[in-house]
């Protein structure tokens, strides 16, 4: 129940949008202000949103970054008497469930980086939590306009029946032995490190493109780099994980976080019946589409193809549209939708527990060297 001061602030807002007459200005509190806050701040900035609030690490470098962001500095106890209209949890993987209760006490909407939480039972009951709320994952990649285009040509059968879903995820920015952070300590980003931070997306981005379910997986992993400066390391380099789907489809995905030269390659093939597609986000702008006969590059056009990929296509042809617009338009959506509109794939809540449950299932089967089944809804 929010508190009479919550109550209060937003019965003067809902009075002020109803003499102003327009839509009312979002106002966004963003907890974590690391690399990955400043993104959430740059979208929200540029989808119409007032920054009320800004909280880091400790309280002195709250004040700090919400000098330079030109915000307030607050804390979890402020959240409830700001009363924003949205809460971007930023922070480490190991505090997403305490920021996220913050944020629903306090009446917000949440919009709560991946992992949603370390664990399925903690993820299911952030889910539970924020039930009536608008509650969103930024599974960005979605909402690359080809993407969106391939997508949409799956659900009209253009590409039959899938006989193979594979690809990768690559990155190299933990090679050296002198590069850590906090998602090294398994303490604070949870058991699975390059998995569960980017095999993550790519699983989501799968099942979203193909309408394919991951029904059970086999799963190695490997600490490539046992030392680093932060001390011993638990959590993966790399894994490599085979699945099958519910449909009996077999797939495969590699990930990495030592891939020397390769930034961020997330990259899929989907093999179908009558057609193939393979994308590659370091080069979103072109999608290569096969078939016995032929194979073509199709190029992002705002004027051609899909709704969706039009919709989601803001620059012309030629000029590039890459991570920085998915995130735009992730943010967007979800404000769209607080403001009681709808848009197509937006993942919710709902999509991070189902990524909570493929990363458990892939944890269980690297320690077990077993088939592991992904656990479904009850």
């Amino acid at each position: 129940m929010p508190s009479p001061s919550t109550r209060d602030s937003r019965c003067r807002r809902a009075i002020l949008r109803r003499f102003r007459g327009a839509a009312m200005t979002v106002r966004a509190a963003i907890l974590g202000t690391g690399m990955i806050g400043e993104v959430h701040r740059r979208a929200a900035l540029l989808a119409g949103a007032e920054v009320v609030g800004a909280m880091a690490s400790t309280p002195e470098r709250s004040v700090e970054v919400a000098a330079r962001w030109g915000t307030a500095p607050v804390s979890l106890e402020d959240l409830a008497v700001l009363a924003p209209d949205v809460v971007h949890v930023c922070s480490p993987n190991g505090v997403h469930a305490e920021h996220v209760e913050a944020a629903v006490a306090a009446g917000a909407h949440v919009i709560c980086e991946k992992p949603l939480a370390v664990g399925v039972d903690a993820a299911e009951w952030l889910a539970r939590l924020a039930e009536g709320r608008v509650a969103t994952v930024p599974f960005v990649y979605r909402f690359h306009p080809l993407v969106r285009e391939i997508r949409a040509r799956v659900v009209a059968g253009e590409f039959g029946r899938w006989q193979l879903l594979h690809g990768s995820y690559l990155q190299d920015w933990l090679l050296s032995p002198s590069a850590t952070s906090w998602r090294v300590d398994s303490a604070a980003g949870g058991p699975s490190r390059a998995f569960a931070d980017i095999g993550s997306h790519w699983c989501d981005l799968m099942e979203f493109v193909t309408g394919e379910r991951i029904e059970s997986v086999t799963a190695a992993t490997a600490i490539t780099v046992p030392e680093r400066a932060g001390g011993k390391v638990d959590t993966e380099d790399a894994a490599t994980v085979v699945f099958r789907t519910v449909s009996g489809v077999l797939g495969s995905v590699t990930v990495s976080q030592v891939a020397a030269g390769r930034k961020n390659r997330l990259w899929f093939e989907f093999d179908g019946a009558s057609r193939s597609a393979v994308f590659d986000q370091e080069n979103p702008e072109t999608v290569w589409l096969g078939s016995e006969a032929s194979a073509e590059i199709l190029a992002r056009d705002p004027g051609r193809g899909s709704g969706e990929q039009r919709r989601l296509s803001s620059l012309p042809p030629g000029h590039v549209q890459g991570y920085a617009q998915c995130f735009e338009n992730f943010v967007a959506d979800t404000y769209a939708v607080i403001g009681g509109e709808h848009r197509d794939g937006l993942p919710t809540f709902a999509d991070g527990v189902r990524s909570a449950r493929i990363v458990d299932a892939v944890i269980e089967s690297a320690r077990s060297g077993q088939w592991v089944a992904v656990k479904e809804e009850s």
